[in-house]
């Protein structure tokens, strides 16, 4: 029988990418999204799901399994960005940004284990990226949600080990996707102390996405991971200096590392 994949957030981008790949790859995918009925022309099902809803994760969670009886892959995928000085980023936006990063794909995580469980078998991935590996200048939120969940990872992975489901974590770097587009921008105040680094920084990092490397190498490299029956815990997907930053970070004196940072934000 063909695998059964859940793909969360898979309406556009990375995940859209992945679900379509896996689907030519024979596998039956069934994706998510806030509002599937906004898309159209997807070559795999679209199902209602806001992971910040964990009613709505329950009852897509339901729904794939009445329909196929199985969940062997959960990918998720779902995620948004954010931007801003630390202290001039609204409260309620920080709370989001981790109900969606972290709080949502812990949920998700909760929902399908007993079906796992079930069956003694399945993979999760998580889909973190390289920035959780770091804090980084005006995105600290963003890296600090991603970083959580690779360390939620690591540890649920070993609690699960025992019942025949492996979970692994996938970093990203840049790739060129909307995520721009949908991140939440803490606005450049007129006269803030951050006014000029952010704004420079913030336009640095638009770049990096537009300039971003193409989606289909993160669903090679997936279709690969569901592939292994060992896989590791830790996947970093991206550009050469992207992944090397993480090695850098693991060997040099914090404040050296610091000071590239600073370097290469030009602040």
């Amino acid at each position: 029988m063909s695998k059964v994949v859940f793909i969360t957030g898979a309406s556009s981008g990375i995940g859209k990418s992945i679900g379509e790949f896996l689907h030519s790859k024979g596998f039956v995918v069934y994706g998510t999204s806030r509002n599937p009925e906004r898309i159209s022309h997807s070559v795999f099902p679209l199902i209602a799901l806001d992971v910040r809803d964990k009613n709505s994760i329950q009852s897509a969670v339901a729904e794939v399994i009445s329909k196929s009886g199985k969940i062997d892959v959960v990918i998720n995928n779902a995620g948004v960005g954010i931007t801003g000085p630390i202290e001039e980023i609204p409260t309620e936006e920080i709370k989001n940004n981790f109900e969606t990063n972290l709080f949502g794909p812990i949920e998700v995580m909760k929902a399908v284990l007993p079906q796992l469980r079930l069956q003694h078998s399945g993979l999760i991935i998580n889909i973190t990226s390289i920035a959780g590996y770091m804090g980084l200048p005006y995105r600290g939120i963003y890296s600090a949600s991603k970083g959580a969940l690779e360390l939620v990872t690591e540890a649920l992975r070993m609690e699960v080990k025992s019942f025949g489901i492996h979970i692994t974590n996938v970093a990203p770097g840049d790739f060129a996707t909307n995520i721009a587009a949908g991140r939440f921008h803490a606005p450049l105040v007129k006269g803030s102390a951050y006014e000029i680094p952010y704004g420079s920084t913030l336009k640095m990092m638009d770049e990096h996405v537009d300039s971003g490397s193409n989606p289909n190498e993160m669903a090679e490299a997936i279709y690969a991971i569901i592939q292994n029956p060992n896989p590791k815990i830790h996947y970093k997907i991206g550009a050469f200096m992207q992944k090397f930053s993480i090695v850098l970070k693991r060997i040099l004196p914090d404040k050296m590392y610091e000071k590239l940072l600073m370097k290469h934000y030009k602040l």
